[in-house]
């Protein structure tokens, strides 16, 4: 049988959502962002016009569109609208993978026995639409990669039904950085020999991308031969995130527990980074020697830098720790969580900031997260805990 893939990408969904509520926002080239030192989280098309495009430093974005209007993001609004989504979404599809805030794959394999699946789809896409205001674009076709190529196309085509004779047709013509994993890096290296459409690329021996590349270069071929068997993924919401701390020996030493603190904090925000989760809650939890148990938490707003959740949890630590009694326990939990990766929570900070946090991941990530740290953070001993993630279904 057939698989039947679909992927839904909500157009330009931040602009989408604050016109929403202004449409004096409509038409106008709009950016939303942080200052003029900060990075474009996302862009109207008539923005994009100009050579807008998300992750570019405010200021080179004024300069190639002067007249646009920036705007400061509202991610309460945006995860607001993105959760009333999720649920017409869940509510009428068999099988449902939400990929980002605004990004969903189903799974309607064998929908068409009984309703046409393009029929079907349309439908739902009518109802997001009317429901929500949001406007979309969504692509059916054999599996996850065509279907989200093909969303990008439809954008400028409409939406699109790819079957699996067409799948090759459709791909052939178009650069090899529509493929998703395709990255600025392996386009130049590519196209230093002669490599930028997806025919060519379809065509290369394997094993010769696969010596270009590493690993990925099987994964690469497939994907250029429209071939991809990862399954849509069923949605289930994280709710918290947590990590606790169990002294050898009870300790007043206040220094300590702060840097402790600091640590697991770091280690968490990376975490969050690491899976492209925002937290909207942070709580720091206290056991005193006589097993007395206290909690504080604070709402802020969504993010996952450890520059604003250490000074958070630090603050709540001092609010929380009265009685100078020895403790036995810390820990810290984030919760109210929502996908999104740190570059969407730029509102505030400035692109040097972003740069060190993606140079600090990528370095945790290849040697480990204690390779690079902040200098007040405690390394994590082995007696830690880690919770884990509760999950609503």
């Amino acid at each position: 049988m057939e698989r039947s893939i679909v992927h839904i990408d909500m157009n330009t969904f931040f602009v989408s959502c604050e016109r929403l509520t202004n449409s004096e926002l409509n038409g106008i080239p709009l950016i939303i962002g942080g200052g003029e030192r900060g990075v474009v989280a996302s862009c109207s098309y008539e923005a994009r016009r100009f050579g807008v495009r998300s992750a570019m430093p405010i200021h080179m974005a004024m300069k190639l569109c002067p007249q646009a209007k920036i705007m400061k993001g509202d991610m309460e609004l945006y995860s607001k609208l993105s959760h009333d989504i999720t649920e017409i979404i869940q509510e009428k599809a068999p099988v449902v993978e939400k990929a980002s805030i605004d990004e969903f794959y189903l799974d309607i394999t064998g929908m068409d026995k009984f309703y046409g699946s393009y029929k079907w789809t349309d439908e739902l896409a009518q109802t997001i639409v009317k429901e929500t205001g949001l406007p979309l674009t969504f692509a059916l076709s054999i599996n996850k990669t065509v279907s989200k190529i093909g969303t990008g196309e439809g954008k400028q085509k409409q939406n699109l039904q790819i079957p699996e004779h067409m799948v090759q047709p459709f791909l052939n013509p178009l650069s090899i950085q529509k493929i998703p994993m395709v990255g600025e890096k392996t386009f130049q290296l590519l196209s230093r020999i002669g490599i930028r459409k997806i025919e060519t690329l379809s065509k290369m021996p394997c094993e010769v991308l696969q010596q270009m590349i590493g690993k990925n270069g099987i994964e690469l071929w497939k994907k250029a031969n429209g071939i991809d068997n990862n399954p849509v993924e069923p949605y289930t919401e994280r709710k918290s995130i947590s990590t606790e701390h169990t002294f050898s020996q009870d300790t007043i030493d206040f220094a300590k527990l702060k840097r402790i603190i600091l640590g697991m904090v770091e280690k968490l925000s990376f975490q969050l980074r690491s899976e492209e989760w925002l937290t909207s809650t942070v709580t720091i939890k206290i056991r005193y020697a006589n097993f007395d148990t206290e909690t504080k938490q604070c709402r802020v707003q969504y993010t996952s830098a450890d520059h604003i959740l250490t000074k958070t949890a630090t603050e709540l630590f001092d609010k929380l720790y009265q009685r100078r009694m020895r403790l036995r326990l810390i820990g810290v939990r984030f919760s109210g969580l929502v996908r999104g990766t740190y570059q969407i929570n730029l509102f505030e900070d400035t692109e040097e900031m972003l740069a060190l946090y993606q140079a600090m991941d990528k370095m945790k990530n290849r040697y480990g997260f204690d390779a690079v740290m902040r200098c007040a953070g405690a390394p994590l001993k082995p007696n830690t805990k880690n919770e884990i993630l509760k999950r609503k279904p």
